[in-house]
Protein backbone atom coordinates (compact mmCIF):
# COMPACT_ATOMS: atom_id res chain seq x y z
CA UNK A 1 0.00 0.00 0.00
CA UNK A 2 1.33 3.43 -0.95
CA UNK A 3 0.07 6.73 0.45
CA UNK A 4 -0.14 8.98 -2.58
CA UNK A 5 -1.58 12.14 -1.05
CA UNK A 6 -4.89 13.80 -1.81
CA UNK A 7 -4.27 14.84 -5.42
CA UNK A 8 -5.72 11.65 -6.89
CA UNK A 9 -8.89 11.94 -4.84
CA UNK A 10 -9.29 15.67 -5.48
CA UNK A 11 -8.80 15.24 -9.23
CA UNK A 12 -11.21 12.32 -9.36
CA UNK A 13 -13.88 14.13 -7.34
CA UNK A 14 -13.58 17.21 -9.54
CA UNK A 15 -14.12 15.08 -12.65
CA UNK A 16 -17.20 13.58 -10.96
CA UNK A 17 -18.67 17.02 -10.31
CA UNK A 18 -17.40 17.45 -6.73
CA UNK A 19 -20.25 15.51 -5.08
CA UNK A 20 -18.91 16.28 -1.59
CA UNK A 21 -19.79 19.95 -1.99
CA UNK A 22 -23.50 19.13 -1.91
CA UNK A 23 -23.63 18.34 1.81
CA UNK A 24 -21.77 19.08 5.06
CA UNK A 25 -19.61 16.37 6.60
CA UNK A 26 -18.18 15.13 9.88
CA UNK A 27 -14.87 13.25 9.74
CA UNK A 28 -13.57 10.89 12.42
CA UNK A 29 -9.93 9.81 12.70
CA UNK A 30 -8.00 7.89 15.35
CA UNK A 31 -6.69 4.40 16.02
CA UNK A 32 -9.45 2.77 18.04
CA UNK A 33 -13.11 3.65 18.42
CA UNK A 34 -13.59 5.76 15.31
CA UNK A 35 -16.09 3.30 13.85
CA UNK A 36 -18.04 3.23 17.12
CA UNK A 37 -18.11 7.03 17.20
CA UNK A 38 -19.29 7.11 13.59
CA UNK A 39 -22.16 4.64 14.03
CA UNK A 40 -23.28 6.34 17.26
CA UNK A 41 -23.31 9.77 15.66
CA UNK A 42 -25.19 8.32 12.71
CA UNK A 43 -27.76 6.79 15.08
CA UNK A 44 -28.18 10.10 16.91
CA UNK A 45 -28.68 12.04 13.69
CA UNK A 46 -31.19 9.52 12.33
CA UNK A 47 -33.09 9.72 15.63
CA UNK A 48 -33.23 13.47 15.00
CA UNK A 49 -34.74 12.92 11.53
CA UNK A 50 -31.57 13.90 9.66
CA UNK A 51 -30.92 12.02 6.42
CA UNK A 52 -27.40 10.67 6.80
CA UNK A 53 -24.76 9.03 4.68
CA UNK A 54 -22.29 6.90 6.64
CA UNK A 55 -18.95 5.73 5.24
CA UNK A 56 -17.00 3.20 7.32
CA UNK A 57 -14.41 0.47 6.85
CA UNK A 58 -13.64 -2.32 6.65
CA UNK A 59 -16.72 -4.40 5.84
CA UNK A 60 -17.48 -7.78 7.36
CA UNK A 61 -19.27 -9.68 4.59
CA UNK A 62 -20.29 -7.36 1.75
CA UNK A 63 -18.50 -4.27 0.54
CA UNK A 64 -21.89 -2.52 0.40
CA UNK A 65 -21.79 -2.38 4.23
CA UNK A 66 -19.26 0.45 3.93
CA UNK A 67 -21.83 2.83 2.47
CA UNK A 68 -25.13 3.30 4.27
CA UNK A 69 -27.88 5.82 3.72
CA UNK A 70 -30.37 6.36 6.51
CA UNK A 71 -29.03 3.25 8.20
CA UNK A 72 -29.38 0.95 5.19
CA UNK A 73 -26.47 -0.34 3.06
CA UNK A 74 -26.35 0.77 -0.53
CA UNK A 75 -27.93 -1.77 -2.88
CA UNK A 76 -25.65 -4.01 -4.93
CA UNK A 77 -27.05 -2.67 -8.26
CA UNK A 78 -26.41 0.93 -7.16
CA UNK A 79 -22.95 0.05 -5.91
CA UNK A 80 -22.14 -1.65 -9.21
CA UNK A 81 -23.45 1.26 -11.27
CA UNK A 82 -21.49 3.87 -9.30
CA UNK A 83 -18.38 1.69 -9.32
CA UNK A 84 -18.51 1.60 -13.11
CA UNK A 85 -18.90 5.38 -13.24
CA UNK A 86 -15.91 5.99 -10.96
CA UNK A 87 -13.75 3.40 -12.73
CA UNK A 88 -14.52 4.80 -16.18
CA UNK A 89 -13.81 8.35 -15.02
CA UNK A 90 -10.54 7.35 -13.36
CA UNK A 91 -9.31 5.46 -16.43
CA UNK A 92 -10.11 8.46 -18.63
CA UNK A 93 -8.15 10.76 -16.30
CA UNK A 94 -5.11 8.49 -16.51
CA UNK A 95 -5.38 8.33 -20.30
CA UNK A 96 -5.58 12.12 -20.48
CA UNK A 97 -2.55 12.48 -18.23
CA UNK A 98 -4.47 14.22 -15.44
CA UNK A 99 -3.72 11.32 -13.10
CA UNK A 100 -0.34 9.58 -12.98
CA UNK A 101 -1.86 6.36 -11.72
CA UNK A 102 -5.27 4.86 -11.07
CA UNK A 103 -6.74 5.69 -7.65
CA UNK A 104 -6.32 3.12 -4.90
CA UNK A 105 -9.12 0.79 -3.81
CA UNK A 106 -9.98 3.05 -0.86
CA UNK A 107 -9.95 6.17 -3.04
CA UNK A 108 -12.34 4.46 -5.46
CA UNK A 109 -14.73 3.45 -2.67
CA UNK A 110 -14.60 6.93 -1.11
CA UNK A 111 -15.65 8.45 -4.43
CA UNK A 112 -18.43 5.86 -4.80
CA UNK A 113 -19.73 6.74 -1.34
CA UNK A 114 -19.75 10.47 -2.06
CA UNK A 115 -21.59 9.94 -5.35
CA UNK A 116 -24.15 7.78 -3.54
CA UNK A 117 -24.63 10.44 -0.88
CA UNK A 118 -25.19 13.13 -3.51
CA UNK A 119 -27.73 10.99 -5.33
CA UNK A 120 -29.56 10.25 -2.08
CA UNK A 121 -29.58 13.94 -1.14
CA UNK A 122 -28.17 13.29 2.31
CA UNK A 123 -28.18 16.15 4.78
CA UNK A 124 -24.97 15.04 6.46
CA UNK A 125 -22.10 12.71 5.57
CA UNK A 126 -20.29 10.94 8.40
CA UNK A 127 -16.86 9.74 7.29
CA UNK A 128 -14.55 7.34 9.08
CA UNK A 129 -10.96 7.71 7.93
CA UNK A 130 -9.38 4.58 6.57
CA UNK A 131 -5.73 5.14 7.46
CA UNK A 132 -4.11 8.10 9.16
CA UNK A 133 -5.74 11.40 8.30
CA UNK A 134 -3.39 13.78 6.53
CA UNK A 135 -3.32 11.72 3.33
CA UNK A 136 -6.57 9.78 3.76
CA UNK A 137 -8.99 10.19 0.88
CA UNK A 138 -11.83 11.22 3.22
CA UNK A 139 -9.79 14.32 4.13
CA UNK A 140 -10.30 15.66 0.61
CA UNK A 141 -13.92 16.30 1.56
CA UNK A 142 -12.90 19.13 3.91
CA UNK A 143 -15.30 18.29 6.75
CA UNK A 144 -16.44 21.16 8.96
CA UNK A 145 -16.58 19.00 12.09
CA UNK A 146 -13.87 16.51 13.03
CA UNK A 147 -13.01 14.17 15.87
CA UNK A 148 -9.86 12.37 16.99
CA UNK A 149 -10.48 9.14 18.88
CA UNK A 150 -7.78 7.53 21.07
CA UNK A 151 -4.48 7.17 19.20
CA UNK A 152 -2.30 4.11 19.67
CA UNK A 153 0.44 2.27 17.83
CA UNK A 154 -0.87 0.72 14.60
CA UNK A 155 0.01 0.77 10.89
CA UNK A 156 3.54 1.92 11.78
CA UNK A 157 4.84 1.04 8.32
CA UNK A 158 2.62 3.77 6.86
CA UNK A 159 2.11 6.32 9.63
CA UNK A 160 5.39 6.37 11.56
CA UNK A 161 7.17 4.40 14.25
CA UNK A 162 6.32 6.58 17.23
CA UNK A 163 3.08 7.73 18.82
CA UNK A 164 4.14 11.30 18.07
CA UNK A 165 4.45 10.62 14.33
CA UNK A 166 1.16 8.72 14.17
CA UNK A 167 -0.64 11.47 16.10
CA UNK A 168 0.68 14.09 13.68
CA UNK A 169 -0.77 12.19 10.72
CA UNK A 170 -4.18 11.94 12.36
CA UNK A 171 -4.25 15.46 13.82
CA UNK A 172 -3.74 16.90 10.32
CA UNK A 173 -7.52 16.68 9.73
CA UNK A 174 -7.86 19.65 12.12
CA UNK A 175 -7.97 22.69 9.85
CA UNK A 176 -8.77 26.38 10.39
CA UNK A 177 -12.45 26.91 11.12
CA UNK A 178 -13.39 23.35 12.04
CA UNK A 179 -15.08 22.24 15.24
CA UNK A 180 -12.75 19.63 16.74
CA UNK A 181 -13.60 17.03 19.38
CA UNK A 182 -10.70 15.26 21.09
CA UNK A 183 -11.22 11.94 22.87
CA UNK A 184 -8.99 10.91 25.79
CA UNK A 185 -5.37 10.55 24.65
CA UNK A 186 -1.98 9.50 25.92
CA UNK A 187 0.04 12.57 26.89
CA UNK A 188 2.44 12.26 23.93
CA UNK A 189 -0.41 12.16 21.40
CA UNK A 190 -2.35 14.91 23.17
CA UNK A 191 0.59 17.33 23.00
CA UNK A 192 0.81 16.81 19.24
CA UNK A 193 -2.93 17.39 18.82
CA UNK A 194 -2.86 20.54 20.97
CA UNK A 195 0.07 21.86 18.96
CA UNK A 196 -1.88 21.32 15.75
CA UNK A 197 -4.95 23.06 17.19
CA UNK A 198 -2.84 26.05 18.23
CA UNK A 199 -1.18 26.23 14.81
CA UNK A 200 -4.52 26.46 12.98
CA UNK A 201 -6.38 28.55 15.56
CA UNK A 202 -8.88 25.91 16.68
CA UNK A 203 -10.16 25.66 20.26
CA UNK A 204 -10.94 21.96 20.73
CA UNK A 205 -13.58 20.29 22.87
CA UNK A 206 -12.25 17.57 25.14
CA UNK A 207 -13.79 14.32 26.22
CA UNK A 208 -12.57 13.50 29.71
CA UNK A 209 -11.60 9.99 30.72
CA UNK A 210 -14.24 8.35 32.86
CA UNK A 211 -13.18 7.33 36.35
CA UNK A 212 -14.87 4.53 38.24
CA UNK A 213 -14.76 3.56 41.87
CA UNK A 214 -17.11 0.65 41.34
CA UNK A 215 -19.12 -1.16 38.73
CA UNK A 216 -22.20 -3.26 39.42
CA UNK A 217 -23.55 -5.89 37.06
CA UNK A 218 -27.00 -6.35 38.47
CA UNK A 219 -28.81 -6.95 35.23
CA UNK A 220 -30.64 -4.62 32.85
CA UNK A 221 -32.25 -1.54 34.28
CA UNK A 222 -30.37 -1.51 37.61
CA UNK A 223 -28.74 1.89 38.07
CA UNK A 224 -26.22 2.95 40.72
CA UNK A 225 -24.73 6.45 40.38
CA UNK A 226 -23.39 6.48 36.79
CA UNK A 227 -20.24 8.45 35.96
CA UNK A 228 -20.23 11.96 34.59
CA UNK A 229 -18.07 12.36 31.50
CA UNK A 230 -16.82 15.84 30.64
CA UNK A 231 -17.23 16.95 27.04
CA UNK A 232 -16.02 20.51 27.50
CA UNK A 233 -12.62 22.10 28.07
CA UNK A 234 -13.45 22.47 31.76
CA UNK A 235 -12.88 19.06 33.38
CA UNK A 236 -15.81 17.35 35.06
CA UNK A 237 -14.95 14.44 37.28
CA UNK A 238 -16.30 10.96 36.57
CA UNK A 239 -18.08 9.01 39.27
CA UNK A 240 -19.76 5.61 39.18
CA UNK A 241 -21.08 3.37 36.42
CA UNK A 242 -23.62 0.57 36.32
CA UNK A 243 -24.03 -2.07 33.67
CA UNK A 244 -26.28 -4.88 32.57
CA UNK A 245 -25.03 -8.43 32.93
CA UNK A 246 -23.91 -8.50 29.29
CA UNK A 247 -21.97 -5.25 29.42
CA UNK A 248 -24.30 -2.41 28.43
CA UNK A 249 -23.23 0.51 30.63
CA UNK A 250 -25.58 3.13 32.02
CA UNK A 251 -23.99 6.58 32.03
CA UNK A 252 -24.81 10.22 32.68
CA UNK A 253 -23.04 12.61 30.29
CA UNK A 254 -22.58 16.23 31.37
CA UNK A 255 -21.65 19.00 28.90
CA UNK A 256 -21.55 22.78 29.02
CA UNK A 257 -24.99 22.78 27.44
CA UNK A 258 -26.90 19.86 28.84
CA UNK A 259 -26.97 16.72 30.93
CA UNK A 260 -28.00 13.34 29.59
CA UNK A 261 -28.97 11.23 32.55
CA UNK A 262 -28.94 7.46 32.96
CA UNK A 263 -28.39 6.61 29.30
CA UNK A 264 -28.06 2.88 28.54
CA UNK A 265 -25.39 2.55 25.84
CA UNK A 266 -26.35 0.43 22.84
CA UNK A 267 -22.69 -0.59 22.43
CA UNK A 268 -21.21 -3.05 24.91
CA UNK A 269 -18.18 -2.45 27.08
CA UNK A 270 -16.88 0.27 29.37
CA UNK A 271 -14.42 1.43 26.71
CA UNK A 272 -17.44 2.62 24.70
CA UNK A 273 -18.18 5.37 27.23
CA UNK A 274 -15.48 7.62 25.77
CA UNK A 275 -16.57 6.78 22.21
CA UNK A 276 -20.19 7.62 22.94
CA UNK A 277 -19.15 10.79 24.75
CA UNK A 278 -17.24 11.81 21.63
CA UNK A 279 -20.34 11.22 19.50
CA UNK A 280 -22.43 13.29 21.90
CA UNK A 281 -19.93 16.14 21.64
CA UNK A 282 -20.07 15.92 17.84
CA UNK A 283 -23.87 16.00 17.94
CA UNK A 284 -23.79 19.15 20.04
CA UNK A 285 -21.28 20.70 17.61
CA UNK A 286 -23.67 19.91 14.76
CA UNK A 287 -26.53 21.48 16.70
CA UNK A 288 -24.50 24.66 17.11
CA UNK A 289 -24.14 24.73 13.32
CA UNK A 290 -27.86 24.60 12.68
CA UNK A 291 -28.82 20.92 12.83
CA UNK A 292 -32.00 20.24 14.78
CA UNK A 293 -30.76 17.61 17.23
CA UNK A 294 -32.81 17.47 20.41
CA UNK A 295 -31.83 16.26 23.84
CA UNK A 296 -34.15 13.28 23.35
CA UNK A 297 -32.65 12.42 19.96
CA UNK A 298 -29.19 12.19 21.48
CA UNK A 299 -30.38 9.82 24.20
CA UNK A 300 -32.38 7.63 21.81
CA UNK A 301 -29.59 7.55 19.26
CA UNK A 302 -27.04 6.44 21.83
CA UNK A 303 -29.34 3.71 23.11
CA UNK A 304 -30.12 2.38 19.63
CA UNK A 305 -26.56 2.43 18.22
CA UNK A 306 -25.18 -0.85 16.93
CA UNK A 307 -21.74 -1.73 15.54
CA UNK A 308 -21.45 -5.17 13.91
CA UNK A 309 -18.33 -7.12 14.76
CA UNK A 310 -17.51 -5.12 17.88
CA UNK A 311 -18.52 -6.94 21.05
CA UNK A 312 -21.44 -8.26 19.05
CA UNK A 313 -23.20 -11.20 20.69
CA UNK A 314 -25.03 -13.79 18.60
CA UNK A 315 -27.45 -16.19 20.24
CA UNK A 316 -28.57 -19.42 18.62
CA UNK A 317 -26.64 -22.66 18.36
CA UNK A 318 -24.47 -21.57 21.27
CA UNK A 319 -23.42 -18.04 22.22
CA UNK A 320 -20.80 -16.38 20.00
CA UNK A 321 -19.12 -13.09 20.83
CA UNK A 322 -17.54 -11.30 17.86
CA UNK A 323 -14.92 -8.62 18.39
CA UNK A 324 -12.42 -7.71 15.70
CA UNK A 325 -9.74 -6.57 18.16
CA UNK A 326 -6.85 -6.04 15.74
CA UNK A 327 -4.22 -4.22 17.82
CA UNK A 328 -3.07 -4.24 21.45
CA UNK A 329 -5.31 -1.38 22.56
CA UNK A 330 -8.40 -3.06 21.11
CA UNK A 331 -7.27 -6.40 22.59
CA UNK A 332 -7.07 -4.79 26.03
CA UNK A 333 -10.62 -3.45 25.65
CA UNK A 334 -11.85 -6.95 24.80
CA UNK A 335 -9.85 -8.48 27.67
CA UNK A 336 -11.37 -5.97 30.10
CA UNK A 337 -14.84 -6.91 28.88
CA UNK A 338 -14.17 -10.64 29.24
CA UNK A 339 -12.70 -10.16 32.72
CA UNK A 340 -15.69 -8.17 33.85
CA UNK A 341 -18.69 -9.70 32.16
CA UNK A 342 -17.88 -13.29 31.12
CA UNK A 343 -17.77 -15.87 33.89
CA UNK A 344 -18.26 -18.96 31.71
CA UNK A 345 -15.75 -21.15 29.83
CA UNK A 346 -14.37 -19.43 26.73
CA UNK A 347 -13.39 -21.09 23.47
CA UNK A 348 -11.42 -18.49 21.54
CA UNK A 349 -11.06 -18.55 17.77
CA UNK A 350 -8.12 -16.32 16.84
CA UNK A 351 -6.75 -15.23 13.48
CA UNK A 352 -4.92 -12.04 12.55
CA UNK A 353 -2.86 -10.21 9.97
CA UNK A 354 0.90 -10.81 10.04
CA UNK A 355 1.67 -7.08 10.25
CA UNK A 356 -0.03 -6.78 13.64
CA UNK A 357 1.57 -6.92 17.10
CA UNK A 358 0.82 -10.62 17.43
CA UNK A 359 2.92 -11.32 20.52
CA UNK A 360 1.40 -8.45 22.48
CA UNK A 361 -2.15 -9.28 21.39
CA UNK A 362 -1.62 -12.94 22.27
CA UNK A 363 -0.27 -12.06 25.70
CA UNK A 364 -3.39 -10.03 26.39
CA UNK A 365 -6.04 -12.37 25.01
CA UNK A 366 -4.83 -15.98 25.05
CA UNK A 367 -4.84 -16.37 28.87
CA UNK A 368 -8.65 -15.90 28.83
CA UNK A 369 -9.14 -18.95 26.60
CA UNK A 370 -9.99 -22.29 28.13
CA UNK A 371 -9.50 -23.62 24.61
CA UNK A 372 -7.71 -21.70 21.85
CA UNK A 373 -8.35 -22.38 18.16
CA UNK A 374 -5.87 -20.76 15.79
CA UNK A 375 -6.78 -20.37 12.13
CA UNK A 376 -5.29 -18.67 9.12
CA UNK A 377 -7.38 -16.50 6.84
CA UNK A 378 -7.78 -16.45 3.09
CA UNK A 379 -5.93 -13.15 2.84
CA UNK A 380 -2.40 -12.45 1.56
CA UNK A 381 -1.69 -10.41 4.70
CA UNK A 382 -2.84 -13.14 7.09
CA UNK A 383 -0.51 -14.66 9.64
CA UNK A 384 0.01 -18.39 9.13
CA UNK A 385 -0.52 -21.01 11.81
CA UNK A 386 3.16 -21.16 12.69
CA UNK A 387 3.28 -17.40 13.32
CA UNK A 388 0.13 -17.50 15.43
CA UNK A 389 1.41 -20.41 17.50
CA UNK A 390 4.79 -18.76 18.07
CA UNK A 391 2.99 -15.65 19.32
CA UNK A 392 1.55 -17.54 22.32
CA UNK A 393 3.18 -16.60 25.63
CA UNK A 394 5.74 -19.11 26.92
CA UNK A 395 3.66 -19.64 30.03
CA UNK A 396 0.53 -20.53 28.04
CA UNK A 397 -0.46 -24.21 28.23
CA UNK A 398 0.19 -25.43 24.69
CA UNK A 399 -2.18 -28.36 25.19
CA UNK A 400 -5.02 -25.82 24.99
CA UNK A 401 -3.99 -24.76 21.47
CA UNK A 402 -5.69 -26.29 18.43
CA UNK A 403 -4.66 -25.47 14.87
CA UNK A 404 -7.09 -25.61 11.96
CA UNK A 405 -6.64 -24.61 8.33
CA UNK A 406 -9.96 -22.86 7.70
CA UNK A 407 -12.63 -20.80 9.44
CA UNK A 408 -15.18 -23.48 8.60
CA UNK A 409 -13.14 -26.05 10.52
CA UNK A 410 -12.52 -23.54 13.33
CA UNK A 411 -16.24 -23.00 13.79
CA UNK A 412 -16.99 -26.73 13.68
CA UNK A 413 -14.32 -27.49 16.28
CA UNK A 414 -15.41 -24.64 18.53
CA UNK A 415 -18.97 -25.91 18.57
CA UNK A 416 -17.78 -29.42 19.29
CA UNK A 417 -15.58 -28.54 22.26
CA UNK A 418 -17.53 -25.66 23.88
CA UNK A 419 -19.80 -26.69 26.76
CA UNK A 420 -23.50 -25.81 26.58
CA UNK A 421 -23.06 -22.86 28.94
CA UNK A 422 -19.79 -21.77 27.39
CA UNK A 423 -18.99 -18.89 25.03
CA UNK A 424 -17.19 -18.86 21.70
CA UNK A 425 -15.17 -15.66 21.23
CA UNK A 426 -14.07 -14.81 17.68
CA UNK A 427 -11.33 -12.20 17.60
CA UNK A 428 -8.01 -10.95 16.21
CA UNK A 429 -9.27 -9.48 12.96
CA UNK A 430 -12.45 -8.10 11.44
CA UNK A 431 -11.65 -10.26 8.42
CA UNK A 432 -11.99 -13.33 10.65
CA UNK A 433 -15.23 -11.99 12.13
CA UNK A 434 -16.63 -11.42 8.65
CA UNK A 435 -15.59 -14.85 7.39
CA UNK A 436 -17.25 -16.68 10.27
CA UNK A 437 -20.39 -14.53 10.16
CA UNK A 438 -20.66 -15.19 6.43
CA UNK A 439 -20.35 -18.93 7.09
CA UNK A 440 -23.04 -18.78 9.78
CA UNK A 441 -25.36 -16.81 7.51
CA UNK A 442 -24.83 -19.39 4.78
CA UNK A 443 -25.74 -22.14 7.25
CA UNK A 444 -28.89 -20.28 8.24
CA UNK A 445 -29.90 -19.93 4.58
CA UNK A 446 -29.35 -23.67 4.02
CA UNK A 447 -31.42 -24.55 7.09
CA UNK A 448 -34.16 -22.17 6.02
CA UNK A 449 -34.17 -23.68 2.52
CA UNK A 450 -34.38 -27.20 3.96
CA UNK A 451 -37.29 -26.18 6.14
CA UNK A 452 -39.13 -24.78 3.10
CA UNK A 453 -38.46 -27.99 1.14
CA UNK A 454 -39.86 -30.12 3.95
Amino acid sequence: MVLLGLKNTETLLEALGNPHRQFPAAQIAGTNGKGSVAVTLDSICRAAGIRTGLFTSPHLVSITERITIDGKPISEPDFGRLTSQVKTTAEALVKQGELETLPTFFEHVTAIALLAFREAKVELAILETGLGGRLDSTTAVGADIVAITPIAMDHQEYLGHSLKEIAAEKAAIIRPGVAAVIAPQDKEALLVILSRCKAVGVHPRFVESAEYSSLSTNGPGRIHDPPRVALAATPVRSRFCSASADGHCVVTFATDHSEYEYVRLGLRGRHQIANVATAVALAEALRERGFQITHEAIIHGVELARHPGRLELWEGQGRILFDGAHNPAAARALRDYLDEFVKKPITMIFGAMRDKALNEMAAILFPKADALILTSLDNPRAANLEMLTEAAPETFDKSRIHQVSSVVEALRLARQMTPAKGLVCVTGSLYLVGAIQENLSREDRIVAHQRVEH
